[in-house]
């Protein structure tokens, strides 16, 4: 069974992907300024699992062009969505097999970046991507709403997959 900090992260996943069900290429694409557009938020979130979970923890690189298109301080871009889907969810899958590993112990551990350890532990990291997935999936629904989609699921969803439970000792 994962951390129950790691179920949590999966549960933002899922409530980014109900909130993103049904939306077109085009509207994606489509950016109300000053905010991000939808497709540049998917890529986005992959892209700090990425950072996270894939290269720090794992030592892998993958989607390298992500840091250019959708990277924290970049100018705005507009990817395919079908583009990002597709790297956000080769992303998490690598991502998952570093999560699942994840105990108490690992939790309070810290990566590492040119020699020195990382200012925040794993578990912080945690938080901080979930937390992540809850502020851009907010804005994606912001923005849809601004769009003029109708019947958008409502927050929160279904916790069935995420209830709480004692965290082992």
């Amino acid at each position: 069974m994962p951390h129950l900090l790691v179920a949590q992260l999966r549960f933002a996943r899922s409530e980014l992907v109900r909130c993103l069900d049904g939306i077109s290429a085009e509207d994606a694409v489509r950016r109300i300024e000053p905010m991000n557009c939808i497709s540049w938020i998917v890529g986005h979130l992959a892209f700090q699992e990425k950072t996270y979970w894939v290269e720090a923890a794992q030592g892998q690189q993958i989607a390298p062009s992500l840091y250019d298109l959708v990277g924290w301080g970049k100018p705005a871009s507009t990817p395919p969505l079908t583009e990002m889907w597709a790297t956000w969810q080769e992303v998490t899958a690598a991502a998952d097999r570093y999560l699942e590993t994840l105990t108490p112990e690992i939790m309070m551990t810290h990566f590492e970046r040119q020699g020195k350890p990382v200012p925040e532990n794993v578990g912080t990291l945690l938080l901080r991507n979930m937390d992540h997935y809850w502020f851009h999936t907010g804005e994606a629904h912001a923005i849809r709403q601004m769009l003029g989609h109708p019947d958008l699921p409502q927050f929160v969803g279904n916790m069935s997959t995420a209830v709480y439970r004692p965290e082992k000792e």
